[in-house]
């Protein structure tokens, strides 16, 4: 009896230290990851030398491969794998009971077998090719451009699946950081996670933005939305203060007096 007691003791201490580690990974690195990585791809709105150039710097990185190995992919390989298996192991009951925290766990799992599903379709597009020496670092800007701006029947589908993967993602990231915030003890009064819950929703909604207006370049090669262009104003050339057309020196008016005479 007594035995097993401590079997189970143990086995509930390893889980509440599994679920710690899942929390805490997907804050860091995976969060942080997806924020910069994301930040990086909108480079491309500055033209192919800037996103080219952005790429080549993190190519540049020192221990670049131990960095990718430990710093991403395994923490992000446990991060999916084990969120996989609390999505399955836990029970959607958010009909019978309709909370904010029950729809807000139910959110989080459904969000996270997208992500999951959505990133490695993109590793499976991108990073196994390069890994496998079949697709080189300046080829990322014109795959991408190829890419999002086909359509099958008319149909831009991988501009919807980068829509959807991305807003999975970031929803993910952003509902986890509140989920982070109280389970860690950090924001404990109502007020705080109403304080802490407006603000990871609005960085989550910042990070898509930039996400969905990368995605809409990649894919039309403009900008949404678009700057206005001032020249194209009837009366640009009457308020600009600087006059597009050069000036010239107007010659000295003829004088209408006649020459006097001696």
């Amino acid at each position: 009896m007594e035995a097993e007691a401590l079997r189970v003791r143990a086995r509930s201490r390893q889980s509440f230290l599994l679920r710690r580690l899942h929390s805490l990974s997907g804050i860091f690195p995976v969060g942080i990851f997806l924020v910069s990585h994301l930040w990086t791809n909108a480079k491309a709105l500055k033209g192919q030398a800037s996103f080219d150039r952005a790429v080549a710097d993190i190519n540049h990185l020192p221990l670049l491969p131990l960095l990718e190995i430990f710093g991403i992919f395994l923490p992000l390989g446990f991060h999916a794998v084990y969120g996989v298996k609390l999505a399955f192991e836990g029970r959607v009951n958010v009909v019978r009971y309709p909370y904010s925290r029950n729809v807000l766990y139910t959110v989080q799992r459904a969000t996270g077998l997208v992500a999951f599903a959505f990133i490695g379709f993109h590793l499976w597009e991108f990073r196994i090719p390069k890994l496998l020496g079949t697709m080189r670092a300046d080829a990322f800007y014109p795959t991408l451009e190829a890419h999002l701006s086909s359509t099958y029947h008319g149909f831009p589908v991988l501009v919807v699946v980068y829509l959807v993967g991305i807003a999975a993602s970031v929803v993910h990231f952003a509902n986890g950081l509140f989920t982070f915030s109280f389970s860690w003890g950090i924001s404990l009064t109502r007020r705080s996670q109403r304080l802490f819950a407006t603000a990871f929703g609005l960085l989550g909604a910042v990070v898509f933005a930039m996400g969905v207006q990368t995605t809409l370049y990649f894919a039309t090669g403009a900008q949404f939305p678009a700057a206005p262009d001032p020249t194209s104003s009837p009366t640009f050339e009457q308020c600009s203060v600087v006059d597009p057309s050069p000036r010239t020196a107007s010659p000295p008016a003829a004088s209408s007096a006649s020459p006097r005479t001696p």
